[in-house]
Order: C-alpha cells, then structure tokens, then sequence
C-alpha cells in the first residue's frame, strides 16, 4: 500500500515505436519493389525483324560476317520464317559458305516447299560445289514456280553458263532477261559479267578482248550497287588480268582481301599475277601471306614454293615442294595432305617438274631423278613438264661431271613461269 508506483518509460515506448514502424515499411513498402536474388533477371526479348534490319545494315557496310551472325540470331527468335533461311543463305553464298548456304535453303524448303526463291538459292549453292547436273534440275524447279523473279533468273545465267558450250545461247538470253527484269540489283549484272567473262554474246564474237571489257563494265555496275562483297572484286581482277592489265587486278585482289583478310585467295592470285610478269620478289612475300593463312592446303605450299625457286631460294622451295607433294605436318602439328601427279591437274604436274629442278640445282639428283621417271611416265605429251625433265637430267650430268662446281642459275624460265590467265582455283 506504500509502495511508490512506477512511472512509465516514455523514451523507451517511443523508441519501440519507431521499430515496429520501421520494421512495417521495410516488409510492406521497401522490399516488394527490390529484386529476387533467387529469381532470373527479365531480359528485354529483340524481335527478330530488328535482328534483320541490323544485318542489312552490317552487309551494306562491308560487314558480311556479321551480318550472317546477325541473322543467325533472328533465326532463333523466329525459328518458323523461311525468308530468314532463305536470306542468310544468299549472304553465306557470298561469303563463300556454300555447304552452309545449301543447308539453310534446304530448311526454308522444309517449312515452304514453294519458295521459289529457296529453290534458287540452294540451286546457286549446289552450283558453286560443282554440282551442276543437280543445281540444272533445281533451278528449272525455281523458274517455272516464279518465272519473273530477277534473282532466279540470274542464279539460271550463271548455271547455265557453268555447264558449259551448247547452253551460252540460252545463257545469253536469260542474261538479258534477268537485266530487264530488275537492272538494280547485284545478282542480276554479275550474272551478265559472269557470262561475257566465259562466252561471247553474241555467239560466235569475233573479239574476245571486247568481251572481256563489256564483263569488266558489268562487274563495275554490280560493284556500284554494293561494293562490299569480296567476290565482286576477285572475278574483277580476273578479268584484268586476263586483259594483261597488272596494276588494275592487284587493285581488286587487294579490295577483296581487305574484305575477308582470312581469305587465301586474294594473295593466292596476287602473288601470280606478280609472277606472270616477272616480279617474282613481290610474288613470294604474297605466296607466303597465303600459306600463312591457310598452312594446311598442300596448293598454297606448292605456290609458294615456285616463288622461292624463281627467288632462287632453292632449299626452301624443296621443303615446300615436300609439304605439298608428299604432304606432312605444319610447325602446330596440323596435318597436309599432298598433292600426288595427276596428268589432268596442270598444278600438280607443275609443281613436280619445279621440285625436280629444284632438286637438282641443290645436287639432291637421287630424288630428282625419281621425279623424272614418273614425269616421263605419266605426263609424256605435256611440253613443260618434258622440257623440265630434260633440263633436270642436264643439270644432275653436270653435277656428276663437275661435282666440285657451284650450282647455275636456272635456265628454263619460260617453261615454268605460272600462268596469269587462271580465273578460279583448282578442286
């Protein structure tokens, strides 16, 4: 009854207070509106029309391997369009992916089989595998569903004209027809250039110069629509050089490697073109550059051989000559199949008789000798590899005769000088 009653604790109640407050802001307000740790966070999904546009742009400005990406991508947001399939094959087309190209035009055909269009590319496709037979009956299917698609017409010219004498007239035709049908395309002018660079127009054309110099104008206006597609540019430069005119082609071949710098060919050709006119020093820095990018193809190492023996570089040109006829491993260990004598390959039969000179200018006759015998044996009615092989003999006698001399300098030069009027490379 005495005792004193206890004041409350008017700090303490406040301070409880402001914690349930607290305590009721954060789970109620603050926590709802901050992330999941434990749930993925939303992407913004890209609608495949903008993976398209964005490939149409990179292709426009020279970015063809990025374009093809980009398009890969807007296949798979959007699996079930067939256009898609059907425009990345064309890109893969120009960009040299031909397997590839077949492949993704084939798919178009699984969701539409009368896409026309599918059936011209994976025509076109077949045709650059040297499948022409196939890609004739392809095509023939793509004309008769949509006869006045200019891109089909044009993938026809070029079919046409690969199978060779008895369809130029028709190929011709349809070159123009493909012109008329669309004159601002790509397709449609380089299958006109493509045409007049193998055949005349009209048939028989008396000046084949003429010819070359109407393709030259066709690749040009292709080149005006889209100057970013490699292509263009190497079949450009072959037909100067078949025009002799050196300057021009390096020009063209150069553009095409800027293009695609992983692409062999360019220096492939560049390096011929310099040897086809006796500058054989420049000829074998661009043999090199093409082996360097592409090590394994016994091709690029028999070129490149054939600059070093012009360079006089003899035992460097033999270790190349070894690599592309006998095959082996690169400085990585990765494997090169050779290139064994082939009466019907004139690049196998020409990298032989060099190997054999080769050979013999460095007194190394035991081995040289051997490749006389198979020269002899399988290429008799060819005039170069006869004239080597003598001149191989000539040189191992005098080596025999005279061991102590020096080696010469070659002698057969006009022989064995690589020609500038290939256009494509061998299978």
């Amino acid at each position: 009854m005495t005792r004193r009653k206890k004041r409350p604790n008017y700090f303490a109640w406040t301070v409880f207070g402001l914690v349930l407050l607290f305590g009721y802001y954060f789970n109620q307000v603050y926590l709802p509106t901050q992330p999941n740790p434990f749930m993925a966070t939303p992407t913004t999904t890209r609608s495949p029309e903008s993976y398209a546009t964005e490939a149409e742009m990179l292709f426009n400005d020279g970015k063809l391997f990025q374009a093809i990406d980009a398009y890969k991508e807007a296949i798979r947001s959007s699996p079930q369009d067939s256009s898609l399939y059907v425009t990345l094959a064309r890109l893969q087309v120009w960009a040299g992916q031909y397997e590839e190209a077949q492949t993704n035009a084939e798919s178009a055909l699984l969701l539409n089989s009368k896409n026309a269009l599918a059936q011209g590319v994976r025509a076109w496709s077949l045709d650059f595998q040297g499948e022409n037979s196939e890609a004739m009956d392809t095509i023939e299917e793509a004309v008769a569903i949509d006869p006045n698609n200019a891109l089909i017409q044009s993938y026809y010219v070029e079919i046409l004209t690969d199978a060779g004498f008895d369809y130029y007239d028709q190929a011709a035709t349809q070159s123009r027809a493909a012109l008329a049908l669309d004159p601002g395309i790509v397709e449609t002018h380089r299958a006109r250039a493509y045409l007049l660079s193998r055949a005349p127009d009209p048939i028989p054309n008396p000046d084949p110069i003429t010819n070359l110099e109407e393709a030259i104008q066709e690749y040009e206006a292709a080149i005006k629509i889209n100057k970013n597609i490699p292509i263009l540019h190497m079949e450009l430069a072959s037909n100067y050089r078949l025009l002799q005119a050196t300057d021009q082609a390096v020009t063209e071949y150069t553009l095409a490697n800027t293009l695609n710098p992983s692409d062999p060919e360019p220096e492939y050709f560049i390096s011929r073109t310099y040897a086809s006119v006796g500058d054989y020093a420049k000829a074998v820095q661009y043999a090199e550059q093409a082996v360097n990018d592409a090590p394994t193809k016994a091709l690029y190492r028999g070129n490149y051989g054939i600059m070093l023996y012009r360079n006089l570089r003899w035992p460097e040109a033999i270790d190349q000559f070894r690599l592309a006829i006998n095959g082996g491993k690169t400085e990585d260990d990765q494997q090169i199949v050779g290139i064994p004598l082939d009466i019907n390959d004139r690049f196998s039969i020409e990298y032989h008789y060099i190997y054999g000179l080769a050979l013999a200018y460095e007194n190394q006759c035991g081995e040289a000798l051997q490749l006389v015998q198979a020269l002899q044996s399988k290429v008799r009615s060819n005039e170069d590899a006869m004239a080597a092989a003598d001149k191989t003999i000539e040189i191992c006698q005098e080596n025999l005769d005279n061991p102590v001399s020096a080696t010469s300098t070659p002698e057969v030069e006009a022989t064995s000088t690589p020609e500038g009027t290939e256009t494509a490379l061998p299978n």
